[in-house]
């Protein structure tokens, strides 16, 4: 990593700014931009984008780095920030950015964190802290005795049932695979096989990124439950139908950068150093 000495911290949300702070705690040059909106900046200032590009030697942009392929995502920016022309300047210096496919074109500069399984991994944690928090908030009960589904033995599912089982809750995982039925088992929860769920639940995790729960499927198991979906763009959710009979239903995105900012800026550095050492940039 002798190459680079700084980092450019461009858009974001709060991630993004205790990514940098970290990176500060850990000797390097960091500059901010995009972050007109905030307040301390947690003692970094903010500057315009040609200085953050002219005093960088490499890029940290945001998780996801576009909303619409045409701008950077940047909520806390007073303004717009074009894609194309960002990158203009930055030019060949290495940057490093959630969810690249959402550019509107390739460059063998971009790298991204947000495949790497170590962010993963460590994201589901606070995602499932961020899951509970969102259930402790807006089911009437307690999760403790509670009734929970967790639909999917990933990442996320894994952590998730561990966590609600350490509060109390009563709790069935679904899985698709034989293996990951009897690793449920193992762990001492029920099990349910994903394609064809049963029982009635009073909290139901989705970690699915595709649609699980249909109509029939939210009629036969979900009437009395609140229903949070964890999974990405479109869900494993029908909300419409859930509407209609009368289920509460979240989408509950991107609940690391929500609920725990500052671990989830630690994640992102700690995979962008990872990428530096693997490319020996």
């Amino acid at each position: 990593m002798d190459n680079i000495c700084s980092f450019g911290i461009i858009g974001g949300d709060k991630r993004q700014l205790y990514c940098g702070r970290s990176a500060v705690d850990d000797g390097y040059g960091v500059y901010v931009s995009g972050f007109e909106k905030c307040g301390t900046m947690l003692g970094m200032n903010n500057l315009d984008i040609r200085s953050t590009v002219g005093n960088s030697d490499a890029f940290i942009l945001p998780l996801p780095v576009s909303k619409d392929g045409l701008t950077l995502n940047a909520p806390l920016s007073d303004s717009v920030i074009q894609l194309d022309e960002l990158f203009d300047m930055i030019g060949d210096k290495p940057v490093f950015c959630g969810m690249k496919d959402k550019l509107p074109f390739g460059r063998d500069n971009v790298f991204d964190y947000a495949t790497r399984d170590e962010f993963a991994v460590a994201n589901a944690v606070p995602t499932s802290e961020g899951a509970i928090e969102t259930a402790m908030l807006e089911y009437d009960g307690t999760v403790n005795n509670s009734k929970c589904l967790v639909a999917g033995y990933g990442r996320i599912g894994r952590v998730l049932s561990d966590m609600l089982r350490g509060l109390g809750a009563d709790v069935t995982v679904s899985a698709r695979n034989l293996r990951d039925i009897e690793f449920i088992k193992a762990r001492g929860f029920h099990s349910v096989c994903t394609g064809n769920i049963t029982g009635k639940y009073d909290i139901i995790f989705n970690t699915i990124p595709c649609m699980i729960f249909d109509a029939h499927t939210l009629a036969r198991i979900a009437q009395n439950a609140l229903v949070i979906d964890l999974a990405s763009m479109p869900g494993g959710v029908d909300f419409k139908s859930a509407e209609r009979l009368g289920i509460k239903t979240v989408h509950a995105l991107s609940l690391p950068g929500k609920v725990a900012p500052k671990a989830s800026g630690i994640i992102i550095k700690n995979a962008v150093y990872n990428i530096i050492r693997e490319e020996k940039l």
